[in-house]
């Protein structure tokens, strides 16, 4: 198929990396403006436009699609279908009626669950047993298209979003080279989505990942898990600010925040039941440590408290 692919991050890169290996012609790619990064905040090309120039594709990086005359590519690319993957620009129905068979978004959730823009994250926070990809015929709705496929995969009890992201990115890339053939031969049925059962993974913030201590242990691993790496779950410890990058359940009893066992290799804080065995911690403008590795430059005691 002749196709436009429209993506930003990692994940989208994946898909495109498919789609070239599948054969298909790809005479335009778009993706973010080049975005500063890294400690000297130099200019750096998304993960989609190093693959793209690297496989002699075309790129265009426009601001924003609510203009027409930024059309203008996308019109001469003359398209059969534009595969969308965590693109970051609202594209208007005007860009969507384009293409001939118009855009298909690459969705990292289990529509209607977790509609919006952080599923991944929302989904391991929620507890919730499985997720997938849902390939979604887009309309101008935030994630509400008619589906044209799903895949599932469970949510493990030590995934994170990292290791979750980068099963769906494999998965959302096998799908949607799958989808392509039926689509050309209409054996696809279109699903419209449930809006009972409908639920929004709103933007993450660093109010999200401030842990307190006063939850259940169970729900504070999820927290854990579901922000890293980014933004990393974080308490306070002495007036100074802890991340904690990995932790389990456990069973000491306390006042929550409160130290209750403590060990070359035990660091168990109590929580609302229960308590977290911390595992993996850093300070501000430290590296990420083992425990045993942070105690020896962190010396702690029982009884001292988190806050």
């Amino acid at each position: 198929m002749r196709l436009i692919f429209a993506g930003t991050p990692e994940f989208a890169a994946q898909a495109l990396a498919a789609l070239i290996a599948a054969g298909h012609d790809i005479p335009l790619v778009l993706t973010q403006p080049d975005r500063p990064a890294g400690r000297g905040m130099k200019l750096r090309a998304s993960p989609v436009k190093a693959l793209a120039l690297q496989q002699g594709l075309h790129v265009e990086q426009p601001e924003r699609l609510k203009d027409p005359e930024s059309w203008a590519p996308i019109i001469e690319a003359q398209a059969d279908l534009m595969i969308v993957a965590a693109y970051g620009l609202i594209l208007p129905q005007g860009v969507l009626d384009i293409p001939r068979l118009g855009c298909v978004n690459i969705h990292a959730s289990l529509l209607p669950r977790w509609r919006g823009a952080a599923p991944i994250q929302r989904a391991i926070e929620a507890g919730d047993r499985e997720t997938g990809i849902t390939l979604m015929q887009m309309d101008a709705g935030l994630d509400t298209g008619a589906m044209l496929s799903k895949a599932a995969l469970p949510i493990l009890a030590d995934d994170t979003a990292a290791s979750l992201h980068d099963k769906l990115a494999a998965l959302g890339a096998r799908e949607i080279v799958a989808l392509l053939p039926r689509l050309q031969t209409d054996a696809v049925c279109a699903e419209a989505q449930d809006e009972a059962q409908a639920t929004y993974a709103k933007k993450i913030g660093k109010a999200d990942a401030a842990i307190d201590w006063r939850r259940p242990a169970a729900e504070i691993d999820r927290q854990i898990r579901a922000f890293n790496p980014v933004p990393g779950a974080y308490t306070q410890l002495g007036g100074e600010a802890v991340k904690i990058w990995r932790a389990h359940p456990a069973d000491g009893r306390g006042q929550p925040g409160e130290i209750v066992a403590l060990g070359r290799d035990r660091l168990w804080v109590a929580c609302a039941d229960g308590a977290l065995d911390l595992l993996e911690l850093q300070k501000a403008g430290a590296k990420r440590l083992p425990l045993s590795a942070f105690l020896a430059g962190n010396p702690l005691t029982v009884g001292q408290k988190f806050e």
